[in-house]
């Protein structure tokens, strides 16, 4: 069985660049936090230093390098037009949910904002790869 792909429209590369900018600066927060000195941390107002006090389980951790590095992939196989993007924005958006209901129900006086935020653009993308997929555009 062979598909043919289709030229995605003008939105279609809009959207992948954003979703490559966004996951990108997921993948920074990410590596801001795993590789942060002391010096680093000490140099951070205090209510930000707070947060690296905190210490995850080792699985939050995982899921959160899950989506960050997942989501990134997912967005440069829709760059390059590929299906793997589907696959890789799944494992984003459930890694995502996981860190996120985490954090719901472990840290107090949080603000919502941002995790449902997050949780929303992981969704978008994986129903925009399989939409791109239906109207091959990836294949």
């Amino acid at each position: 069985m062979t598909s043919t792909t289709q030229k995605p429209p003008v939105w279609f590369w809009i959207i992948s660049v954003l979703a490559l900018v966004w996951n990108a600066m997921g993948v920074m927060a990410y590596l801001g936090r795993a590789f942060a000195t002391d010096e680093m941390i000490a140099a951070l107002p205090e209510e930000q230093q707070a947060e690296f006090l905190v210490e995850y389980p080792a699985w939050y951790t995982a899921a959160f390098a899950l989506a960050v590095f997942c989501g990134a992939l997912g967005a440069l196989f829709l760059l390059i037009r590929k299906k793997w993007a589907i696959s890789m924005f799944v494992i984003s958006a459930l890694s995502a949910i996981v860190q996120h209901v985490y954090l719901f129900m472990n840290v107090e006086g949080m603000s919502l904002t941002m995790p449902i935020m997050v949780i929303v653009i992981c969704i978008v993308l994986v129903w925009f790869a399989r939409h791109s997929s239906s109207k091959n555009w990836i294949s």
